[in-house]
């Protein structure tokens, strides 16, 4: 009878301990801020000083693939005294402490203010040790901001989605477009989805080729080139007879390797131009390898939108794309 009674109050006390759980987490508040605004909780002095340069030169470096320097992150400063409230619930936030106690570290934390909230925590017991963590852990730091942003942006996006079957049926995969989008052009297998802005407008192209269309080898960006020519003049017009979406010559593209939906992505990040006439801007471009259907997909996204800031656009445009599932 006494185990009895153990095992039940060890359930008890367990429930008890879960229920507190739940319940803090539904103390805290939602989370707020600008899309890509990124809070520093760091002391005046040292944000006017070398540490602030750090934190300036890794989170405010420009974008890769954007005509003009725009940066990571617009990053607004707040003091360590100050940091309280209702400032600690933006979405993303970097504390820099330095002080004879800390220990030099990184360190990750989830919703400590609010929900959903990315929060890290960068500690040294002198400057030089807090800038040698920014340096040293800046991929990191850098990829753990994006990722909870793009994961808010697909959120907002889920809230108005576009009901269209037809790209799922003709390349069977599922993607998430924004009810302001729609089809322009379809050709086969290939879909050119528009949304007008205010200065221009925003597009996403999705086509197939074939496995083996492109190498892994020294001359992958003039493959990738060569395609995204190919498709332009065929597919994208310019505005007169004659004209077409070609890739900037005078700009070399980005590359990188990265993966979505589990899937070997080849990305190109570069400006598009439009052969014979002045039009341009940012374009990013996935190839994924899709083994199990024989294939590669391509999807890519690029903005026209002259004489206005471009990184929130081409934002959009990733997170919608990093949205695409495989059937």
């Amino acid at each position: 009878m006494r185990k009895i009674l153990f095992f039940v109050s060890a359930l008890l006390v367990l429930s008890s301990c879960k229920g507190d759980k739940k319940g803090n987490q539904k103390l805290l508040s939602e989370s707020s801020g600008n899309l890509n605004n990124l809070s520093v909780v760091v002391d005046n002095d040292l944000w006017q000083g070398k540490v602030g340069e750090g934190i300036r030169e890794i989170m405010a470096a420009p974008v890769d693939g954007l005509p003009q320097d725009e940066p990571l992150f617009s990053l607004s400063q707040i003091p360590t005294q100050v940091f309280s409230g209702f400032v600690t619930k933006n979405r993303t936030v970097l504390r820099v402490e330095v002080g004879p106690n800390k220990a030099s570290s990184v360190k990750f934390g989830k919703n400590i203010y609010a929900i959903p909230q990315k929060v890290v925590v960068v500690s040294g017991k002198t400057e030089e040790e807090v800038i040698e963590q920014l340096k040293s852990n800046a991929p990191k730091i850098i990829e753990a901001f994006k990722s909870q942003e793009i994961k808010e942006k697909q959120r907002r996006i889920k809230l108005s989605l576009l009901k269209i079957d037809t790209i799922e049926k003709a390349l069977g995969v599922k993607i998430d477009l924004p009810t302001a989008y729609r089809i322009a052009k379809k050709d086969k297998n290939f879909f050119w989805l528009r949304k007008d802005i205010t200065t221009g407008t925003q597009n996403i192209m999705l086509y197939e080729l074939p496995l083996n269309a492109v190498t892994q080898n020294d001359s992958l960006v003039q493959q990738v080139i060569k395609i995204r020519d190919s498709i332009g003049k065929v597919h994208i017009p310019g505005p007169t007879e004659g004209t077409f979406m070609i890739t900037e010559k005078a700009y070399a593209p980005y590359l990188f390797h990265t993966t979505i939906d589990d899937k070997p992505v080849i990305e190109t990040k570069g400006i598009w131009d439009v052969k014979n006439a002045f039009m341009s801007g940012p374009f990013i471009n996935y190839i994924i390898e899709d083994k199990a259907n024989n294939r590669l997909l391509v999807i890519e996204g690029f903005t026209f939108a002259p004489s206005v800031e471009k990184r929130d656009y081409v934002f959009e445009l990733d997170a919608i794309m990093k949205s695409i599932k495989f059937d």
